[in-house]
C-alpha cells in the first residue's frame, strides 16, 4: 500500500511499481470520488474499499486517513511517502496546469484540478496532514508489526527504492 500527503507522488510511483510487478493497481480516488468530484456515499466507499483488500495481491494508492487500518491490516508492505510540504504544494499547482502523466488514470471521470472550494479545502488538508496522521502511523505500526513499513522523505530516498526495487525484478 502506498499513502502520503496529496502531491507527494503516491499515483505516479504505484503506476510505476503496476508495471515493474505487474501487481493490480487501485487508486482510491476513483472508488472515494464518482464522476466530478462528487464523494461517494463513505459505507459504499468502505465496501468497495474492502472488497479491494480482500483479494490476494494489489497495490493501493490512497491517503484515506479513517479507513488507513483497513488497508494497512492486510498489507506486507506500506510506503509512506512523506515528502516535505512545499514539494507537494508545488505539485499540486502543476497539476492544475496540466502537468500530469495523462497513462495515470486516478480518478473518475470529470475530476480534473480546479481552483474552487475543494481545492482550497485540499490545500487546508495538505498543511495539517503530518498532525493528523502521526499518531495513526505509530498506532499501526505498534498493532501490526509483522507490516514492512517504508518511509521516503525525498525525492533521492524515492529514486533509491526504485532502483532497488527494479535489480530485485531483474
Amino acid at each position: 500500500m502506498i499513502f502520503g500527503r496529496p502531491g507527494s507522488g503516491k499515483s505516479t510511483f504505484a503506476h510505476k511499481l503496476h508495471k515493474l510487478t505487474e501487481l493490480p493497481l487501485y487508486h482510491l480516488d476513483k472508488y472515494f470520488f464518482t464522476a466530478n468530484w462528487v464523494k461517494r456515499d463513505y459505507q459504499e466507499f468502505l465496501q468497495k474499499q474492502q472488497g479491494l483488500v480482500d483479494k490476494n495481491l494489489w497495490i493501493i494508492d490512497g491517503t484515506q486517513i479513517k479507513s488507513l487500518e483497513m488497508r494497512y491490516a492486510r498489507a506486507e508492505l506500506c510506503i509512506f511517502l512523506n515528502l516535505p510540504r512545499w514539494i507537494c504544494y508545488i505539485r499540486i499547482f502543476k497539476r492544475l496546469f496540466g502537468f500530469k502523466n495523462s497513462q495515470i488514470q486516478d480518478r473518475a471521470k470529470g475530476c480534473k484540478e480546479t481552483i474552487n472550494k475543494s481545492f482550497l479545502s485540499l490545500l487546508k488538508y495538505m498543511w495539517k496532514f503530518d498532525a493528523r496522521v502521526a499518531k495513526s502511523i505509530a498506532d499501526l505500526r505498534k498493532k501490526y508489526p509483522h507490516v514492512e513499513f517504508i518511509e521516503i522523505k525525498n525525492d533521492k530516498e524515492l529514486e533509491q527504492l526504485k532502483r532497488n526495487w527494479h535489480n530485485e525484478t531483474v
